[in-house]
């Protein structure tokens, strides 16, 4: 076990001082090492949330999780990472909260209040991934706009709802229906209340999955303000951004949605890779939909100080979008040499998977220990940045940490 372990962040082979030193939150990237992200100080915390949240905006709130907040088996929802596109709907009455199903390729619009919704259909609960698809993005060189999600930008609580699909049988869906697209009650931040700050979706085929949510409640209780309070859509292993919160419609569609961020180049990576600071046209452009393998060390924290010739325990989270991981390896030489860790299958399709290992170091210094995660199709997460896109997108990098053995 660790003798000692410092908020520290490691990247390539420096050690960073911490932020207390420096005063301001960091966020690694490859070429400059780090990158300071300065916060108001009057707004560097969101209620409710872990004080080490990492706050990269307050207009809309968005922060990250520090990667050893996350070593919980399913994320308590004061540790997910919250990504907002415009500003949380204020007095809300779930009361009189309806759900409107509507759009071209719908049998019967329909209304739904929430108590209907509790008491009409099946309750089903599922531990369920959702990432930003910009998790990562601090890396990409060069640097793509957005906020500079270092590896926070991911979480698997237990959400608790019923099946999106129970709800479009009830209402009926005609053979020409394609997407399912939601909107929400939160505020664009013109303060122009027809224009939705976001409207996204996901093709008929995810929307029907057993596993997709619209969800009224995470990890036993109802969900909190940050989160959608008092309804919201999960898709699991698709980007966090189709998972729609403060849900107040759906429309069945019979093209593919075209609401704000699904169109131009939101959420979309180029269809064909680009060299690094390539202009890309719309419409050469692919809608992003299952995300990539990627992996987590929760355990220890990066920084850790321990004793030659001493056991280290070595943790984490796998996932792989509609996949599951096959297997899980470490390094401790930089990629060199990989050796396999024990895995455990999800609990459920979709949830995150436990990986962990001990490791031994006979001789003192400084090592980083690099986590890869490999999916049951062979896809395999790099040591480096995957590809070069222009909104940093799909960054799923080998997670490393270091330890300094004495």
């Amino acid at each position: 076990m660790a003798k000692s372990q410092s908020n520290i962040e490691v990247t390539r082979r420096k050690f960073i001082r911490t932020s207390s030193v420096l005063g301001v939150a960091g966020i690694l990237t490859p070429t400059l090492g780090y990158k300071a992200a300065m916060v108001d100080p009057q707004v560097n915390t969101i209620p409710g949330k872990h004080p080490e949240m990492v706050v990269l905006n307050d207009r809309p709130w968005n922060a990250e999780t520090p990667a050893h907040l996350l070593d919980q088996d399913f994320t308590a929802m004061d540790r997910l990472f919250v990504r907002n596109n415009g500003l949380a709907p204020t007095a809300v009455n779930p009361e009189n909260w309806t759900l409107e199903i509507a759009g071209e390729s719908v049998v019967k619009p329909q209304s739904f209040t929430l108590a209907q919704l509790k008491s009409e259909f099946q309750h089903h609960t599922y531990q369920l991934v959702i990432e930003c698809a910009g998790n990562g993005r601090a890396e990409f060189n060069p640097p793509a706009t957005g906020n500079q999600w270092s590896t926070g930008a991911v979480g698997a609580p237990r959400w608790t709802g019923v099946r999106l699909k129970d709800i479009v049988n009830r209402v009926g869906m005609k053979k020409d229906a394609v997407y399912i697209g939601y909107y929400g009650a939160d505020n664009h931040l013109s303060g122009d209340p027809n224009k939705p700050p976001i409207s996204r979706g996901v093709p008929i085929g995810k929307a029907m999955e057993d596993e997709s949510l619209i969800a009224w409640a995470a990890n036993g209780e109802d969900l909190p303000p940050m989160h959608g309070y008092p309804l919201r859509l999960v898709f699991g292993g698709w980007p966090a951004s189709t998972s729609g919160k403060w849900l107040t419609r759906l429309v069945i569609r019979n093209k593919v949605h075209d609401g704000p961020k699904m169109t131009g180049q939101s959420y979309r990576v180029p269809c064909e890779p680009v060299a690094p600071g390539s202009k890309v046209p719309d419409e050469q452009m692919c809608i992003i939909e299952s995300m990539p393998v990627k992996s987590i060390i929760t355990y220890p924290k990066s920084g850790a100080v321990i004793g030659r010739g001493q056991t280290l325990e070595v943790k984490g989270h796998a996932w792989a979008g509609d996949l599951e991981v096959s297997t899980m390896e470490y390094s401790i030489d930089f990629g060199r040499s990989w050796y396999q860790l024990a895995i455990r299958p999800p609990v459920n399709r979709l949830a995150w998977q436990h990986w962990q290992g001990q490791l031994k170091f006979e001789d003192p210094g400084y090592y980083e220990i690099w986590a890869r995660a490999t999916d049951q199709k062979g896809n395999r997460q790099p040591m480096v940045l995957p590809g070069w896109n222009p909104r940093g997108y799909l960054n799923n990098a080998c997670h490393r940490i270091a330890v300094r053995v004495e």
